[in-house]
């Protein structure tokens, strides 16, 4: 899993490393940048309940865009904060609910009930894998362990949304896909802070 988080690391530094110096130059807080990531999926949201699912799903990836941006002007600058720390983790929660809540209005509009369950379904199992990571660090196990995080979540359901054009089935395979590993990153955590805390 180590292995897995360095890959994360190198692949959001691929990312943000050419727009580093247009972020420091614009002199945007990545507080501004947090701000302008939830208001992207506030937009998302809004589009993917009128059925604009490849508007939607640009916007997801936009979303997260700004969210890994925030994180690294921070650190490029100087300006990490606990404070931005802990307001960029709440708007992403934030996001994640109101992108669920866009689909939840469109498939409750046409009336597909498989869809709004795997929707709340897909909600619990995103919450949870954020909620293990910091109630094990609360008590005070570092927990850097997790298969399926924010970042894979955001790009799922983005391809899902994208490729609804070209197949229908494309946002429910997603939402199979989000629920399956968004609950084995739950265990994996559950069981790696049990091993952590062994007799304690």
């Amino acid at each position: 899993m180590k292995n897995l988080a360095e890959l994360r690391r190198i692949a959001a530094r691929w990312i943000t490393e050419p727009l580093n110096t247009v972020l420091v130059k614009s002199r945007l807080k990545p507080n501004a940048l947090t701000w302008i990531a939830l208001t992207v999926s506030i937009i998302a949201a809004g589009a993917i309940a009128t059925n604009k699912l490849l508007i939607g799903g640009f916007l997801v990836l936009l979303s997260g865009l700004f969210d890994i941006l925030d994180g690294a002007l921070a650190r490029l600058t100087n300006q990490a904060t606990r404070f931005g720390a802990l307001l960029d983790s709440t708007f992403d929660r934030i996001s994640d609910a109101i992108v669920f809540l866009g689909l939840l209005a469109l498939y409750i509009r046409s009336g597909d009930t498989l869809e709004v369950v795997l929707i709340f379904l897909a909600l619990i199992g995103a919450l949870l894998t954020s909620y293990v990571r910091a109630r094990a660090e609360g008590l005070g196990v570092n927990c850097p362990v997790g298969l399926f995080t924010r970042t894979e979540r955001v790009i799922i359901l983005a391809l899902g949304l994208l490729l609804n054009p070209l197949c229908k089935f494309s946002i429910l395979i997603a939402l199979v896909i989000l629920i399956v590993l968004g609950f084995i990153t739950v265990g994996q955590r559950l069981v790696y802070v049990r091993q952590q805390t062994k007799g304690q």
